[in-house]
């Protein structure tokens, strides 16, 4: 086969990708969501390996010119800065982050149910064998407790609430984002975070209680605990989604799914983080306060947690259908 004859049946076997790409306008590619631009990405690349073939094959043709300018409106359209970047957000919270929530529910209502079993079989360990405490708590807690005194009323003796809830925030993300990373372990990292927090939250309980002082502990975790909670819940499901996308995955290679479903469910961290900022001022301010009673920090913890629900579902956001004149 000579050079004109493979060129021509190179062409040949081209031309309906290239006519996609013309049949595609660049503002088109602006409004795709996350796997067809991840496709449109690899087609990017096609093209690119195209246009080093033809200028091989076909040095100064037309062919080559249009690839070339078909090359540079590509680049062009993938490589700009970001637009329309309110309308962007707005739609990331009212319709991203609900959906990806809504496809996790099973997976965090499955490990809400194995916290509180966790806080049960903790509660149980430390109120029949109180000895393993130390297998939970430093001594310097124990010691405390011991002694009628939880380990939450020094907090702001030792720093004023503004550092104490830049500590309490960055310790609360920390917390999700590995979370969130465990899950690479198939999965089973999420479970084992989401059931190691709560048999130390049960254990905890079940030791105050010993000395009368968990009563205490329960005015001070209300006022943030359940968003708190919630949040280490849904950062593990969307780790469990991640071992998900390894165990069955979605795209021809077990890379790839892990790639797609990473890149989907990173976004639920955006919520999360912005969640934990409310959890790290009210856990500051709030819950070290010894003058608000536990009828005050319930109304709080469950007011920011129907407000978690209000966001989570994109009813925050969403735009009120204004009453048509009949």
């Amino acid at each position: 086969m000579n050079a004109d004859t493979e060129a021509s049946a190179w062409m040949k076997s081209r031309s309906g990708i290239w006519g996609e790409w013309l049949a595609q306008s660049p503002s088109g590619a602006r409004r795709l969501d996350v796997e067809a631009a991840q496709r449109y990405i690899e087609r990017y690349r096609a093209l690119a390996r195209d246009l080093a073939t033809a200028r091989r094959l076909l040095p100064g043709s037309r062919a080559t010119a249009a690839l070339e300018a078909l090359y540079v409106g590509a680049h062009a359209s993938i490589d700009r800065s970001a637009r329309n970047t309110a309308s962007t957000l707005l739609r990331l919270l009212r319709d991203d982050i609900p959906a990806i929530v809504g496809s996790l529910r099973p997976t965090i209502l499955w490990l809400a149910l194995l916290l509180f079993a966790s806080a049960g079989a903790g509660w149980w360990l430390i109120s029949t064998y109180p000895d393993l405490i130390t297998l939970v708590a430093s001594d310097k807690m124990i010691d405390g407790v011991e002694h009628g005194r939880l380990w939450t009323e020094s907090m702001l003796n030792v720093a004023p609430a503004s550092i104490v809830s830049v500590r309490i925030l960055s310790n609360n993300i920390v917390v999700s984002l590995f979370a969130f990373c465990a899950g690479i372990f198939f999965g089973l990292g999420a479970f084992y975070i989401t059931a190691i927090n709560g048999l130390m939250l049960g254990a905890m309980f079940a030791f105050t209680h010993q000395f009368g002082i968990d009563g205490e502990l329960l005015k001070f975790v209300l006022a943030h605990g359940p968003v708190e909670l919630s949040v280490m819940c849904i950062a593990g499901a969307a780790g469990t989604a991640l071992g998900e996308s390894l165990i069955r995955p979605s795209a021809p290679t077990r890379r790839e799914s892990f790639q797609r479903e990473a890149s989907r469910v990173a976004r639920v961290l955006l919520a999360c983080a912005l969640l934990l900022i409310g959890c790290g001022l009210i856990e500051g301010f709030i819950s070290p306060s010894a003058t608000l009673s536990l009828a005050t920090r319930a109304i709080i913890g469950f007011g920011y947690w129907g407000l978690m629900l209000l966001f989570l579902s994109g009813r925050l956001f969403r735009r009120r259908s204004r009453p048509q004149l009949g």
